[in-house]
């Protein structure tokens, strides 16, 4: 019996000697699909601090993306770089792929892994703004300038000008992404020779591929497998390293919310180009019908929209300069005989700026052609049809009040030491002239003093 209770004293000395055993801190899955665009750093943004509420150990990215905007691209980096918390970029499902920008985010990552039958790569930066047609290549020949050749300079001059400035342009655009995506590589001991490559000459590479070059950590089917392979797996984290435990980690999925979804509504070009159009069209139809409410309140909600939308887009100024004189020029047709000629140049400078409201060519950042011509046709009729007649409506006669009493013509009806009453628009009123009237007599409304009308005889042949 002693024996017993020795036993389990032992036992309870042991069980208060070792700490409870502390369940694992979870693991917050974020996703990007699509192009890269605002709402997506916002998003990715609030899933890491999110993460941080949690106390989360680890956040996995799950990516399917084309590539996107490369501001937006930074402000992922700069997200991911300053987190405390781990963060896995992981090319998923089967199909999927990083490329361009998702390139960068993956090199970023404290992890990269990729799913099966997926790929990465083709991070060469997108030109920004208008290029040539035919760039020089890099077996042309230099130019003499005109001068040197005693010869004025010709277009051809200016245009091979214009080509070179913009090669000049392209090359700094690219040595800046290479080094970029280098240092990122060498931060977490990656293949750096590769991913410049991946910028300078848009290569590809398979998850198989790159595994064996070291772009890449791991190849997993899912999350859950990814967890299994990283489970006690270190990472230096801001300058501390950290163990990872997610063998048995709880997954947590952060979905986006109404503000994530509403922002990827109106960030795609297309929607926030129509919400400009809207906004223009409704305040002027307010302008034209005051009281009308309705197009005033729904333009000025959609214009700030817009304006909300296209800053966080890489937005040509001169393209919305461009589309307010397209419609400004438009509207000056009604007032001004110009003969078609504002009309026609009011329609260019909308097409125009429509063509370079956004100025970049990254994939889903582009307003689409139909849409631009859909728009134009549909401003063209607004402007010609219902702007018209509500210009129609703001010449027509006044119908009543003041105004409308003046020149309107009646006859006598009483004439009696009362005064003189008088039938006009079926009215009678007390009415006074510099000369005598009689009953029957048409006359002719000049003034209005309080309830009294001033009239005057009326020619013979004046209409009632």
């Amino acid at each position: 019996m002693q024996a017993v209770a020795l036993l389990m004293i032992c036992w309870s000395s042991l069980a208060i000697s070792q700490p409870a055993a502390q369940p694992a801190a979870p693991v917050v899955v974020l996703t990007q699909n699509g192009a890269v665009g605002p709402a997506n750093a916002d998003y990715l943004k609030r899933g890491l601090e999110k993460a941080v509420e949690l106390n989360a150990q680890l956040v996995v990215l799950k990516m399917d993306t084309p590539g996107g905007l490369d501001l937006s691209m930074r402000a992922i980096i700069k997200h991911i770089l300053a987190s405390p918390i781990p963060v896995a970029s992981f090319v998923a499902p089967n199909g999927a792929r990083a490329a361009s920008a998702g390139t960068y985010i993956l090199y970023a990552s404290h992890i990269a892994a990729m799913a099966p039958a997926t790929n990465l790569g083709a991070a060469t930066p997108v030109a920004m703004g208008p290029q040539p047609a035919q760039p020089i290549g890099p077996q042309s020949e230099p130019r003499q300038p005109a001068a040197t050749q005693g010869k004025p300079e010709k277009d051809g001059d200016r245009a091979a000008d214009a080509q070179s400035t913009a090669q000049t342009l392209t090359r700094k655009q690219t040595n800046d992404a290479a080094a970029y995506i280098r240092g990122l590589a060498q931060l977490r001991g990656r293949n750096a020779e590769w991913a410049d490559k991946a910028v300078r000459e848009a290569v590809s590479l398979s998850a198989q591929e790159a595994l064996k070059l070291n772009v890449i950590d791991l190849i997993a089917d899912d999350v859950p497998q990814l967890l299994k392979q990283l489970d006690g797996r270190k990472l230096p984290v801001l300058g501390q390293e950290r163990r990872l435990a997610t063998g048995a980690a709880v997954i947590i999925e952060y979905q986006p919310d109404w503000r994530t979804r509403l922002l990827v509504v109106i960030t795609d070009p297309g929607i926030a180009y129509l919400l400009l159009m809207i906004g223009f069209y409704g305040l002027l139809f307010e302008f034209f019908n005051p009281g009308l409410v309705a197009p005033g309140v729904i333009g000025g909600i959609c214009l700030l929209l817009a304006l909300f939308a296209l800053q966080l887009l890489p937005v040509s100024y001169t393209g919305l300069a461009l589309i307010a004189l397209g419609v400004g020029l438009l509207v000056a047709e009604h007032f001004a005989p110009g003969f078609g000629i504002l009309g026609m140049g009011g329609i260019t400078a909308f097409v125009i700026g429509s063509i370079m409201l956004i100025d970049t060519d990254a994939p889903g950042y582009r307003v689409p052609w139909p849409l631009i011509a859909g728009v134009t046709a549909a401003s063209v009729g607004f402007l010609l049809v219902v702007l018209n007649l509500a210009l129609r409506a703001r010449r027509r006669p006044v119908v009543s009040g003041r105004e409308q009493m003046l020149g309107a013509t009646g006859e006598v009806i009483a004439d009696n030491d009362g005064g003189v009453l008088a039938r006009i628009h079926g009215e009678v009123w007390k009415v006074s002239a510099n000369a005598p009237l009689g009953r029957g007599q048409m006359v002719r409304v000049v003034g209005i003093d309080g309830l009294v009308l001033a009239v005057e005889p009326a020619a013979q042949g004046d209409e009632k």
